[in-house]
């Protein structure tokens, strides 16, 4: 007799669900959009339709084994964004990240926890709803940024929008570190203040960024040069340096470091290292193919919990996700990239496209794994909701609206 298999049916449907949201858009577009809204359509689709389909892993429920999926997909991803930056620049280059992440990135979380404040929520819950939802996603957002190693070509809005999502995902950490110290003490002093500036914000970000830096030149020598007739580079598998870059997050985490920050920093790093190496293509598919995959299991299994996540949802959750895709970060940003070198269209997709995505899941499963917070439900609620509408509105007009603006830039050089 046959049986059904329920953790067969979850194969079946990972690997429908992937396939079609990569190929269904190719019936209706030449200009494939982004398949992020697919994917949680499918997941959605699937376990809510299909006979036999086992119950979804509940993020509220289960927050480790999302917190872990999602943590992996990060590191992963966040290395390959540092990979593909072929060259530092300048400072005026670099000079809209800064920006972004020095004034965009406080506003947009103080700007949310004050919508969530307004709503409702505790004082702990709305910073937490606003340190969780403030970083852009390194992950859903590629057809933004720049493009493999060695492409050249990398155009100023796609570098600012590539190396804010680089590093926002680290330094949105402090805020979520606060929320958490409020939430537990029920109040905020200026001792929690000062500890939480001295320990969350200055080393925590120091030893991101030296750990980052002293692994990466460590993690290039270990590939090119050590031993030099013989170099681990020649073996031409990515394995090896993901490898590293997993060391790398686990000691600087060790040293309570941000973790997030280092690998993206080594990336950087070891981009700087034989920068015409054909490795560096190959180790930037690598990591870019398992990025995709576990990206692609997170969105289904995000599409399969939607049901019991959203019943959590009200008018209120639903407006702070428009105001903060629609108003809230493209304002913050907008202002905070005043008298760049950006011009104004490419000030306005900057602004505009602040992607939610996979680092909104995993603050949100850290915190359920750390403190019991109050509002944790309707947390859930307002990021899977945020999520969803973030993948619409930006998956779907990303490509195109970047396009347009380095086409234009190109006609006025030429």
């Amino acid at each position: 007799m046959f049986e059904i298999d329920g953790y067969h049916i979850v194969l079946a449907v990972i690997g429908a669900g992937i396939l079609l949201a990569h190929w269904l858009p190719r019936l209706v577009s030449g200009r494939e959009p982004a398949a992020s809204a697919l994917l949680i359509v499918a997941g959605y689709l699937a376990f809510a339709f299909i006979p036999g389909a086992p119950s979804a892993i509940s993020p509220i429920k289960s927050p480790g084994t999302w917190g872990k999926i999602s943590e992996i997909c990060l590191i992963v991803g966040l290395f390959g964004v540092g990979i593909r930056i072929d060259k530092l620049k300048n400072w005026t280059t670099w000079q809209p990240t800064a920006r972004l992440l020095v004034l965009a990135l406080p506003l947009t979380v103080f700007a949310v926890a004050l919508t969530g404040w307004l709503a409702g929520m505790t004082v702990g819950g709305a910073l937490l709803l606003g340190a969780v939802l403030a970083p852009t996603d390194p992950v859903l957002a590629s057809d933004v940024q720049v493009g493999p190693p060695s492409e050249g070509g990398e155009h100023p809005v796609r570098f600012a929008l590539t190396t804010e999502a680089g590093l926002n995902d680290g330094l949105a950490f402090p805020f979520v570190h606060l929320a958490i110290a409020v939430a537990a003490a029920s109040t905020l002093s200026a001792d929690l203040i000062g500890e939480w500036v001295l320990r969350d914000v200055i080393y925590r970000v120091i030893a991101g960024v030296a750990g980052g830096a002293a692994m990466g030149w460590l993690l290039a020598k270990f590939l090119f040069d050590w031993p030099a007739k013989n170099p681990l580079s020649k073996t031409e598998t990515g394995l090896v340096a993901l490898a590293g870059v997993l060391i790398i997050y686990g000691v600087t985490e060790l040293v309570e470091g941000y973790g997030f920050i280092a690998v993206f920093v080594a990336g950087l790093t070891l981009r700087r290292s034989e920068t015409s190496h054909d490795y560096h293509t190959k180790l930037h598919d690598f990591v870019e193919a398992i990025e995709r995959a576990i990206t692609a299991v997170i969105l289904l299994a995000l599409g399969a919990a939607l049901p019991a996540i959203l019943s959590e949802l009200d008018w209120s959750g639903v407006i702070i996700a428009i105001l903060l895709v629609l108003v809230i970060r493209p304002v913050m940003a907008w202002l905070s990239l005043a008298g760049t070198h950006l011009d104004t269209r490419g000030r306005n997709i900057v602004s505009f496209y602040g992607i939610r995505g996979v680092g909104s899941i995993y603050y949100l499963a850290y915190v359920g794994v750390h403190i019991e917070m109050t509002d944790i439900e309707r947390l859930w609620a307002i990021v899977a909701f945020t999520i969803m509408l973030s993948t619409v509105v930006h998956g779907f007009t990303a490509g195109i609206a970047v396009s347009r603006a380095i086409d234009e830039k190109v006609e006025q050089e030429s």
